[in-house]
């Protein structure tokens, strides 16, 4: 073969290896930004690359991985349904205890279910891989509680924070709870029309002042 032969034939490899791994590249893109969903912009947003970002979603599935999780059992679902059922109610009455209430049991479901509780990075990273969807809102909610504790939440993040503590709480169970009838956050619907079967309301009263406090029918 000649040598003209030999540099097109170089290059030919090259250009084809060099294809292959941006298809590749493009592919594994692709799977992050499906799993991590939002996530994944907000670590785009955080890192000084997308290639930085990448690194680190990948760094979270193989913490991951490495994880010993299992599920509730059925006995420890029940518990923690009845147990959210009763904190839940006191909302109107005590939206400040029920919030950090609510975080705690939150927080103890997913020790339970094998995720570290000792940082809350390490917790958001790694609940990320399984729970992307879901994250930002146990995120928001994480915050309101933090800021409540500073005393600088009003009621109407509490009430936010409630709604997005219930969400990832039902995805920790495993389950989409149809609110119960008096159910203090969710006694109306977020938009016209009905609200469909397992769907998450997130409407939730504001407590008045002297007013005599709600429970669950």
């Amino acid at each position: 073969m000649s040598t003209a032969g030999i540099v097109i034939l170089i290059l030919v490899v090259v250009v084809v290896a060099a294809l292959a791994v941006g298809g590749w590249l493009i592919t594994r893109r692709r799977s992050l930004q499906k799993r991590f969903g939002p996530e994944y912009d907000r670590v785009a947003a955080e890192q000084p690359s997308r290639a930085a970002a990448e690194q680190e979603l990948r760094g979270r599935e193989h913490k991951h991985a490495e994880l010993e999780l299992r599920p509730l059992a059925p006995d420890a679902r029940a518990r923690y349904a009845a147990e959210w059922d009763e904190i839940q109610a006191r909302f109107v009455d005590s939206p400040s205890d029920v919030v950090r209430e609510c975080d705690e049991l939150v927080t103890r479901a997913i020790t339970d279910i094998g995720y570290p509780t000792d940082g809350d990075d390490e917790r958001l990273a790694l609940l990320s891989v399984e729970y992307a969807a879901t994250l930002g809102r146990y995120r928001d909610a994480h915050e309101i509680s933090l800021r409540d504790a500073r005393g600088e939440a009003s009621t109407e993040q509490l009430r936010q924070a409630l709604v997005h503590y219930r969400t990832l709480f039902a995805e920790l169970l495993g389950e989409q709870p149809v609110p119960h009838t008096g159910d203090p956050i969710a006694t109306e619907p977020v938009a016209s029309g009905p609200v469909e079967d397992g769907a998450i309301n997130d409407s939730v009263p504001t407590p008045v002042p002297g007013s005599p406090p709600r429970r669950l029918s």
